[in-house]
């Protein structure tokens, strides 16, 4: 029940690719057929030979891919712990021994009948795999750095995005309102929003554990609280998830935030925030769900930018392994967020 767990995250600049990231085998799949066609057409003399050239390409370079691939995820963990030329290292001796393995247990289809030197085929078809697998590796080596400073910017954007001037304005006035009747309370209410800026400012890693994330959410929530008082009704529930599970920084609090001021605080009645923690098995579910007013049908400017803000760095971060849903109804609105465990 206690044992961290890590969300299975895409590699960061300068390391291999995770080969257990389903985007990023689509796109090595992807990358090595566009590699193949373009080695189809090098050798083509009419367009009607194309066809014929790649038939007699795929039965080799079809289980030579599929075999890597399968061989690379079963060892992504060892794969990882490696610095990036062993890493480089090994996947290409690993592509290269499925080459000659495919290649001498094929039989006639790769060596035929009245060729008994098979030399030049052997030379040909390793330099082959090593340059297509090469060729793959540089791509995302240069996609990682791109992305590494896509996620700085996009880090430093969410930072300005979760500390809006409204927010600091509204928590000073609430300060300033009770300081004199409740001056105890508003001394605690300063201390936690010191803390609640200095933890957003200073946080600059790609991944959080759970209870940080979750203590910096119910310093914010109680904030909003000492200004809404029983207007906002806040219902926490943890589903098996370990405190030790790591997150992204600051995806919990922009939601909730989004939830206050555009669900709880139009309501004159106010509202209730349920917060759902979800272990499902090889996922890891987060669930606001919030009361909101029925008239409101669509979601204020301010809440599109920052849920799109968080749209962008799920993306960067995951890739198609991570799944962002929204859900409006009558007189709720509800985010789910589900993120997928490592291994």
């Amino acid at each position: 029940m206690n044992k961290s767990r890590s969300i299975k995250q895409n590699a960061v600049s300068d390391a291999l690719p995770n080969f257990r990231n389903l985007g990023i085998v689509l796109k090595i799949i992807l990358l090595s057929n566009v590699l193949v066609g373009f080695y189809a057409l090098a050798l083509a003399n009419s367009w009607s030979n194309i066809p014929a050239i790649l038939l007699q390409i795929f039965p080799l370079y079809t289980p030579v891919l599929l075999f890597s691939l399968l061989l690379l995820w079963v060892i992504q963990p060892q794969l990882s712990q490696l610095s990036y030329r062993y890493g480089v290292l090994t996947v290409n001796g690993l592509v290269l021994l499925f080459m000659l393995m495919t290649y001498f247990l094929g039989g006639d289809l790769y060596h035929p009948l009245g060729k008994d030197d098979n030399l030049f085929d052997v030379i040909r078809y390793s330099l082959l795999s090593a340059m297509m697998c090469n060729v793959v590796l540089i791509y995302f080596r240069l996609r990682n750095q791109v992305l590494s400073r896509a996620l700085h910017d996009a880090r430093l954007q969410a930072l300005r995005a979760r500390i809006r001037p409204h927010f600091l304005f509204n928590t000073l006035n609430m300060v300033l309102a009770i300081i004199r009747n409740q001056p105890k309370q508003a001394e605690t209410a300063l201390e936690d929003m010191a803390d609640l800026f200095r933890s957003a400012m200073n946080e600059t890693a790609d991944l959080v554990p759970l209870m940080a994330e979750i203590t910096l959410s119910k310093q914010y929530l109680a904030l909003e609280q000492l200004r809404l008082c029983e207007r906002l009704q806040v219902n926490w529930r943890n589903e098996g998830v370990p405190d030790t599970t790591l997150i992204p920084p600051l995806l919990l609090q922009p939601l909730l935030e989004n939830a206050v001021y555009h669900g709880i605080e139009p309501l004159v009645a106010g509202g209730i925030i349920d917060i759902t923690l979800r272990d499902q098995g090889e996922t890891f579910q987060i669930q606001v769900n919030n009361t909101c007013s029925p008239q409101q049908h669509f979601p204020h400017s301010g809440n599109k930018m920052a849920l799109q803000n968080i749209r962008e760095r799920l993306i960067l971060l995951f890739d198609v392994e991570a799944h962002y849903e929204v859900e409006r109804g009558k007189d709720f609105y509800r985010v789910t967020i589900t993120l997928p465990y490592g291994h």
